[in-house]
């Protein structure tokens, strides 16, 4: 199943809001993401039949392996592209925003490469001072 952005964001919200609270439902989701519950239910949904969430008889949503992997690689580049956006000097609001757009446009592969180069980089610079 190929993920449209807004099941990305539902992940992403499902793990960052684990972190917080332990137990996660749809309208926390909604809440977090200022959606509507019923559009969430539904993408929440779709999740499910593809394997990335579970729903325990309490309504409390749970990653699967799959949902984990996927919903931490969104994450890390949503923390990449906000990070270099505000040391770049872009406000933190206008960062986060741009952030979520960039981490859904982004293939892996060109993802893994650009931290690849920044990193050489990064230890090309350590190595002249």
């Amino acid at each position: 199943m190929e993920l449209r952005a807004s099941g990305e964001d539902y992940l992403e919200a499902v793990l960052i809001l684990g972190h917080r609270m332990r137990q996660v439902r749809a309208i926390d989701v909604a809440q977090y993401l200022g959606f509507a519950k019923t559009s969430v239910s539904h993408g929440l949904r779709l999740l499910r039949q593809g394997g990335f969430l579970t729903r325990d008889p309490s309504g409390y949503l749970y990653l699967t392996e799959v949902g984990r992997e996927t919903a931490e690689k969104i994450y890390e580049k949503h923390r990449f592209f906000t990070q270099w956006l505000i040391e770049a000097g872009v406000a933190p609001g206008a960062a986060e925003k741009d952030a979520c757009r960039m981490e859904h446009a982004i293939s892996e592969e060109s993802f893994g490469k650009l931290m690849q180069e920044l990193n050489h980089s990064f230890s090309a610079e350590r190595k002249t001072e």
